[in-house]
């Protein structure tokens, strides 16, 4: 395990003593909180299937985008803590209620901790996949502790435009350090892999990108990278569901949602390119109804 005195678990590299209670980037010590644990029904069809994913989402975040959908968590404003026992006896009644999948959301400040309760969870009777749903900026090294734990990689692919990802998140190096942290994602998870009866994905990669408004360039960079890089051994989703989160004084840009047209851009850019594992969004998606409210329901 690494050592959270001197916190370098993920690439801001704070150093900060975690175990005492400092606080680095991500806004946490070293004692898990989370803000949400019950079923999710609005992810991707073969995570969410018809009876919805187990998702526990985790209170920090190590990358605090300016735009982020789940501000309030990722600020460190809601949360509860929890020891790793707890944790996994948390995901064990997330089965018994029928998730299809325990889908840990932005748990990057957490791995050593998430690590324990998975393995202790899986002693206790845990069979359904674990799935590990992230911005992707993580470092390999953190990522291999949860080689044989995770089945299904989640992960983002917000950037390749430095400049975008140095004024939204305030991480210049994004792309350098996602494709690593895909790499590594790809690495443990493979090719996709399905239950025949359901459809389900039980092994695999899926790599999300929000559209963002006015960034179609960056999209259509950050398709040729995963097609050039994967080809169809993973799946593409592009989301269209962006939606201001509060008004964007130094970046004006934000203040809307993304265009039926750019985003058919997007689309037919991946389509023309060839890619057949890909997921979209049809109609209106950007709505409040994939926000879960984060208030420590099943925690």
């Amino acid at each position: 395990m690494m050592n959270m005195d001197n916190c370098m678990l993920c690439p801001r590299n704070c150093r900060c003593d975690r175990s005492t209670g400092q606080k680095g980037y991500c806004g946490e010590s070293s004692s898990v909180r989370i803000a949400r644990a019950a079923l999710h029904f609005w992810e991707e069809p073969v995570i969410s299937g018809e009876k919805g994913s187990g998702a526990v989402f985790f209170t920090g975040c190590n990358l605090k985008c300016i735009f982020c959908q789940n501000a309030s968590i990722a600020a460190s404003e809601v949360g509860k803590e929890v020891s790793i026992e707890a944790l996994a006896e948390i995901f064990l009644k997330l089965q018994t209620e029928g998730a299809n999948n325990i889908n840990l959301v932005t748990a990057s400040h957490f791995v050593p901790q998430v690590a324990r309760s998975i393995r202790m969870a899986r002693k206790l009777g845990l069979t359904i996949p674990i799935v590990y749903n992230t911005s992707s900026y993580e470092k390999p090294e953190t990522l291999q502790m949860l080689d044989g734990l995770v089945d299904i990689y989640l992960p983002d692919l917000k950037y390749m435009d430095s400049k975008l990802a140095k004024a939204y998140s305030k991480a210049e190096d994004y792309p350098k350090i996602a494709k690593a942290a895909i790499d590594e994602m790809y690495r443990q998870a493979g090719k996709p892999v399905y239950d025949e009866e359901t459809g389900l994905m039980r092994k695999g990669v899926i790599v999300r990108h929000l559209v963002m408004p006015g960034a179609v360039g960056n999209a259509k960079a950050v398709i040729d990278y995963l097609y050039e890089t994967y080809g169809d051994a993973i799946f593409i989703s592009l989301m269209n569901q962006y939606t201001p989160m509060r008004e964007f004084t130094e970046y004006p840009e934000l203040n809307r949602k993304v265009t039926k047209r750019e985003y058919e851009k997007v689309i037919q850019y991946a389509l023309d390119l060839g890619i057949e594992n890909a997921f979209i969004q049809e109609g209106e998606t950007a709505q409040e109804s994939f926000i879960p409210a984060f208030d420590l329901t099943g925690v």
